[in-house]
């Protein structure tokens, strides 16, 4: 769960701007904000036939370093139980999936950075 300081708004912002990013790069958005007991995915969306599940991270500078720093293993660990449960429901056993992150660095009076980062970890146990 997000906090209440600011981080639940924040964090809508940075996936409002990744799922429109994602559409401008030809991806599908399937679903956000999947929710499951072992975790939770931001983004389900599909490149071509491959689904991705996306993580994404926001902030307001880097003063903690690059966003995508804070996708630590335990969070990996999360993300690929919800991802494995989101597949498990909709039986897609044999889908070819990878797991993505999109690091945002808001500005007050500028556009917002935004990196990609494709296959940025493999399925954890």
């Amino acid at each position: 769960m997000r906090g209440q300081d600011g981080n639940s708004e924040k964090g809508e912002a940075g996936e409002s701007i990744a799922a429109t990013y994602l559409v401008g790069q030809g991806f599908k958005v399937v679903e956000r904000n999947f929710r499951c007991v072992c975790g939770e995915v931001d983004i389900v969306a599909r490149d071509g036939r491959t689904i991705v599940f996306v993580e994404v991270k926001c902030r307001n500078n880097r003063l903690y370093g690059p966003p995508q720093l804070a996708v630590t293993p335990f969070k990996q660990r999360q993300i690929s139980k919800a991802a494995l449960v989101w597949l498990s429901k909709r039986k897609l056993f044999d889908a070819e999936a990878r797991f993505d992150v999109v690091a945002i660095v808001l500005h007050k009076h500028d556009l917002p950075e935004i990196e990609h980062i494709r296959n940025a970890f493999e399925l954890a146990y």
